[in-house]
């Protein structure tokens, strides 16, 4: 354990948050996603038993998301619902990551085999132990640091 780091960052996903550059996506999947396949060598991080919230409030301690994009954070919409339809899980989630989010952002919700595309792009995986279906997200990374000096 180290001060200041949520327990719930494992070495592993530590690692490839820090190895992770400006704009790289990471996807928050849920026990039931496709990971090994859509990863095809990337890494996979596996946090079995731990819930989506917890996963995105511990990712959310150390990640900033991009502030350059309009979505800088996407969900997999849920299949043969409308594209504003969002369930209990998917409105707990943004619930968390709405503070994180500039006045000129929203999240952007993607048809499943759309999210599947974009997973197959992303820098990683973090497979949670998360039961709901169509509990999967992806985070763009931000940057740190000063503002440019004229």
């Amino acid at each position: 354990m180290l001060k200041g780091i949520h327990p719930l960052l494992t070495p592993d996903l530590l690692k490839v948050m820090m190895e992770m550059g400006h704009d790289d996506a990471l996807v928050l999947a849920d026990a039931n996603f496709t990971a090994a396949s859509l990863a095809a060598g990337k890494p996979v991080i596996r946090l079995p038993g731990v819930s989506m919230c917890d996963t995105v409030t511990a990712v959310l301690s150390l990640l900033p998301l991009a502030t350059d994009v309009a979505h800088p954070v996407a969900f997999m919409a849920i299949s043969g619902q409308t594209n504003h339809y969002r369930s209990a899980l998917q409105r707990e989630v943004m619930a968390l990551l709405e503070p994180e989010l500039a006045a000129n952002q929203s999240v952007e919700a993607i048809e499943r085999y759309a999210f599947y595309q974009r997973t197959r792009a992303a820098y990683a995986i973090v497979l949670t132990g998360e039961k709901q279906p169509f509990g999967n997200f992806l985070l763009r990374k931000g940057v740190i640091g000063e503002n440019l000096q004229p």
